[in-house]
């Protein structure tokens, strides 16, 4: 069979085709294999260069120690990250500078949530990751999670410088050694030893609390649960970012409370110390004014994003983030006997009940000055038994009065006309929701105290209205006669003077050693947290 021209020519191309599909095909297969074997080491998938406004520098270092290089694709180990600085003035620039002098293969990072102005200026190596997301960019462009693509990550301060090179090494060596023990931090001092201070934080989220206490020094170390001062702290990448907030400001602070309520700890070492040139950070006094400021308006807000209310710091002082006198109280309405923070397995906020025993102590006061007898009622009086205070869940107090006394007290004859706010701020009103008195924290904050008038009848202590709680019944006027001295909320009270039959009059039998929500029905208590 004869081939004509036309019949060869298209046979030719038909073979020139295939191989080019053959190269094609082969070329792609190798630069997918370039990729993953770029992306091992977390697991997380690499971005384009460009959502960083430039490649990561270099992610191989020709003369890296094997310390901070994976062994087995001589990829860095550690990402180095700076993630608090400020923009008036900042040294982050002179930090990328020394650690890639001393580590080029290192990726550097400097974290905002804004673009800084002035613009930082960064050497070659060194990125800039903006947190706050941005319409026109993908959803990953500012997580730094797919940035990161190290073993480790090396938090730093703003202004340390590195001088020692293996002293990476040697905190990676410190954490893996450590196997999968407790502790899942380790950190350097930056210039001495002293500058950072070991501590041990509780955080107790029922009662919106942490608390900070020191923690002793070893020789080779201490372990605690957070740390105070200057310091280089070394995390696993997946650790890090397996925290709800994994680069919450402050830093530390936000760091170290999530990690203890993980039940991690941090060893801090005695050395290396990372040295630092600029210290103090700011040059002026103004500026240092400014970044204190800015710090307390941080924590302000991390607290408040945590629902911790009360800091009790290692020097006993008290720091609260909660509610005071010029502002609204920690919950709304309360509906059905339960308040909003029950539902959140939460007990009442500690600013609340500053404020409720500040407001008992001042009515008491008062009523005792004026002749007006009066006695623990309801869940105050059970407060008082179980705990010689406020129950901890609970949202208001409750005294009982002899209505025949009210004209002894000039803040109450005369609320029949509207309420009174007093010299000291607190408002006396006659209640909407039944006929009773109200003592309000403030004009703001309507946290109260109630006051309940009965009256003796044939020797039982009753009244003209009633409400649907339970306790709200008649007794007899013998538990009044006397009035016994009773521990509550920090002063010594009037209660009842058989406080157990009273209570179990108005609770039922065995309310003491049972304690019990407001509402069961909408909200148990949970008795093995107790």
């Amino acid at each position: 069979m004869r081939i004509s021209f036309c019949q060869g020519l298209l046979t030719g191309a038909i073979i020139l085709n295939l191989f080019i599909l053959y190269f094609v095909s082969r070329a792609q297969q190798q630069m997918m294999e370039k990729r993953k074997e770029l992306g091992r080491g977390t697991g997380r998938a690499a971005l384009p260069a460009s959502v960083l406004g430039g490649g990561l520098g270099a992610l191989i270092g020709p003369a890296g120690d094997p310390g901070v290089l994976d062994g087995r694709n001589r990829g860095p180990r550690v990402s180095v990250l700076l993630r608090e600085f400020e923009n008036f003035e900042n040294y982050v620039s002179d930090v990328a500078i020394s650690f890639l002098r001393q580590r080029p293969e290192l990726p550097f990072l400097a974290l905002a949530d804004t673009v800084p102005y002035p613009p930082l200026v960064l050497p070659d190596g060194a990125r800039l990751l903006v947190l706050s997301p941005s319409p026109d960019q993908p959803p990953q462009a500012h997580r730094p999670e797919f940035h990161i693509q190290t073993e480790f990550v090396l938090l730093l301060p703003d202004g340390v410088e590195l001088e020692q090179p293996r002293a990476i090494e040697r905190l990676i060596r410190e954490l893996e050694g450590e196997g999968g023990g407790p502790v899942r931090l380790v950190a350097a001092p930056v210039l001495v030893r002293s500058a950072v201070q070991c501590l041990h934080l509780r955080v107790n989220l029922r009662e919106w609390t942490a608390t900070y206490s020191p923690a002793a020094s070893g020789s080779s170390g201490s372990v605690c649960t957070a740390l105070q001062g200057d310091a280089v702290v070394l995390i696993r990448t997946e650790d890090l970012f397996n925290l709800s907030v994994p680069l919450g400001q402050p830093l530390f602070s936000s760091l170290f409370i999530q990690t203890s309520l993980r039940g991690w700890k941090v060893k801090l070492l005695e050395s290396p110390c990372f040295s630092a040139k600029h210290r103090p950070l700011f040059s002026s006094a103004h500026n240092q004014w400014k970044a204190d400021t800015r710090l307390k308006e941080a924590t302000g807000k991390l607290m408040r994003s945590f629902g911790l209310k009360r800091i009790l710091l290692p020097e006993g002082k008290e720091q609260w983030f909660g509610c005071s006198k010029e502002t609204p109280r920690c919950f709304g309405t309360v509906q059905d006997d339960t308040p909003d923070y029950l539902y959140l397995d939460r007990w009442t906020p500690p600013c609340c009940l500053r404020a409720l025993r500040e407001t008992t102590k001042y009515v008491i006061n008062i009523l005792e000055s004026s002749g007006v007898r009066y006695w623990l009622e309801g869940g105050s009086l059970l407060g008082a038994v179980r705990h010689q205070d406020i129950i901890p869940w609970d949202y208001d107090v409750d005294l009982g009065i002899y209505l025949e006394d009210i004209p002894n007290c000039d803040h109450l004859k005369n609320l029949d006309a509207g309420s009174l706010v007093d010299a000291n701020g607190y408002v006396w009103e006659r209640a909407i929701e039944g006929d009773f008195f109200r003592v309000q924290y403030s004009e703001t904050n309507h946290l109260h105290v109630d006051l309940w008038p009965f009256y003796p009848r044939n020797g039982v202590m009753t009244k003209d209205t009633w409400t649907d709680h339970k306790q709200d019944v008649e007794f007899p006027e013998h538990f009044l006669q006397p009035l016994v001295p009773m521990l509550f909320a920090g002063i010594t009270a009037y209660g009842p003077n058989n406080h157990r039959a009273f209570l179990e009059l108005k609770f039922g039998e065995g309310v003491i050693e049972n304690p019990q929500y407001p509402n069961p029905a909408k909200k148990r208590l949970d008795k093995s947290k107790l």
